[in-house]
């Protein structure tokens, strides 16, 4: 599967979760859901995926840790928040550049509308 085909099927899973229980559960909730939805669909992924980081030449075992990687092809993090800060796009753009990765999913599961909630942000794509 190529990095589009991916997002679409993490962008239908948000829409069949968001569906089913709304907004205004905690992120950790969504994450349980998304994890069961993704096995579901018989995708692979790997959930709150420690990063390692190289810094001056020193790789530092945990830089961060993605929500999920999916397919290894994708980083999806996951929201349940009043509003998306505009550094949360700046914190994608960085895990996409320390990790090589091309496409990241920033899912905000507390909106009225999911589509409203979810950003897609590339990186050489």
């Amino acid at each position: 599967m190529r990095e589009n085909e991916v997002s679409g099927e993490v962008v239908d899973a948000a829409y069949k979760i968001h569906t089913q229980l709304g907004p205004g559960l905690l992120e950790s909730v969504y994450e349980s859901v998304m994890a069961y939805e993704l096995r579901k669909r018989g995708m692979k992924f790997e959930r709150q995926k420690p990063i390692s980081i190289v810094y001056e030449g020193v790789q530092l075992e945990e830089g961060f840790r993605a929500d999920f990687i999916v397919e290894d092809k994708i980083i999806v993090e996951l929201k349940s928040v009043e509003t998306i800060a505009p550094v949360h796009k700046k914190q994608l753009l960085t895990y996409l550049r320390l990790t090589k990765k091309s496409l990241d999913l920033l899912i905000n599961f507390n909106t009225d509308l999911i589509k409203n909630g979810i950003i897609r942000i590339a990186n050489n794509l």
